[in-house]
């Protein structure tokens, strides 16, 4: 994240008033505070002792048995828990990719992913491009929203190299319909990597990363290298909620709460932004806006927060980091569904006050 825009949106956290649509953030009034206080509860000692690398035995089944619903044939003894998805991205670079190793990231990409893979070395290159390694979101894209077609599944497939398949938002389709995961199509090149932080909360940092069979013990040589282990506490309390609540009903509600809110945002920026680009989203928690502006998009979060609001802006998104032409990310998911109206005027107006600021541009 370029470093202005972080001072900037962690001024807009601290700003009364402001109404953001930016960060991603799950919506904290559906976090299951009651239930998991309770879970907690039922914790034994041994959730508070050392542990091995790949986390609770418990733990690892119940993920084997939720992929296997969506046809994925996994081995609970190929899974790592891990501090949620991030930790998880990080131990399939260390397995699969090398200093100067190409890696091909959709052209709207999660940020997280795209430092991470800076920071080892690699060479960021369009999805098309041949590589060693292919980053992807196949059923809900980070910050796009959008499921990949079936033609760009069977490319991806097709590609003779190393996948990371990340799979946070794939529970969150508003359909409801949540295909197979690549894991099942190509079991010995995939990286999956799924987490609850979406679904149940972040805080918990629940994450997981399944390797192919032939990685399993590299894989946890790197997962002890790293933390010795995972949160014992966390996963028991994740434990004792799954086996005392239908977290497919949990699902359910989730899809319906940011199917609304989504479908408010779209309704708005229709109405106030009709010259602004969007496609709808399929599930998660944001859409990305394109626009045919050249401006700079860290001045426009500047006059964005004095208009009220805020957003991601595109050049976070970007494998070169570029500003033009003019996109961002705004989230719907953790703002009030009564304030997405005024948030997207207030954004209207930021449009408006730049059109009438000299020297809007930048690099």
């Amino acid at each position: 994240m370029d470093p202005r825009v972080e001072r900037l949106q962690r001024r807009s956290v601290e700003t009364q008033g402001l109404l953001s649509l930016a960060g991603g953030l799950p919506a904290a009034e559906t976090f299951p505070v009651a239930e998991l206080a309770r879970a907690l509860e039922h914790t034994r000692a041994d959730a508070l002792q050392y542990d091995w690398p790949e986390g609770r035995a418990a733990m690892r089944a119940w993920i084997a048995a939720r992929l296997a619903k969506r046809g994925a044939a996994v081995d609970p003894d190929d899974i790592l828990v891990t501090s949620g998805a991030q930790q998880a991205l990080d131990i399939a670079l260390r397995l699969a990719a090398e200093e100067g190793h190409r890696i091909a990231v959709p052209n709207a990409c999660y940020p997280g992913a795209l430092e991470l893979f800076a920071s080892y070395g690699c060479e960021l290159v369009a999805a098309e491009t041949p590589a060693n390694l292919a980053y992807t979101m196949p059923v809900v894209e980070n910050p796009t929203g959008r499921a990949l077609t079936d033609e760009e599944r069977g490319a991806l497939v097709a590609a003779n190299h190393w996948l990371v398949e990340d799979d946070a938002y794939a529970e969150l389709r508003f359909d409801g319909h949540v295909p197979a995961p690549l894991l099942a199509a190509a079991r010995e090149r995939v990286l999956h990597v799924g987490t609850l932080s979406k679904t149940l909360c972040p805080g918990l940092r629940v994450g997981w990363l399944v390797v192919p069979p032939r990685l399993r013990e590299a894989a946890r040589r790197v997962k002890h290298e790293t933390d010795l282990q995972g949160n014992t506490l966390a996963q028991s309390i994740v434990e004792s909620y799954l086996s005392n609540n239908d977290y497919d009903e949990r699902l359910a509600s989730l899809r319906r709460f940011y199917a609304q809110k989504a479908e408010a945002l779209m309704v708005a920026l229709r109405r106030r932004l009709p010259e602004c680009l969007f496609e709808e989203p399929g599930g998660g928690f944001s859409l990305w806006l394109t626009t045919g502006k050249s401006w700079d998009d860290v001045e426009l979060l500047r006059i964005a927060m004095r208009c009220g609001t805020s957003f991601d802006p595109g050049r976070d998104f970007r494998r070169d980091g570029a500003s033009r032409p003019l996109a961002m990310r705004l989230a719907f998911s953790s703002i009030p569904a009564g304030d997405i109206d005024e948030a997207v005027a207030r954004l209207a107006r930021t449009f408006d006050e730049a059109a009438r600021t000299p020297g809007l541009t930048g690099a």
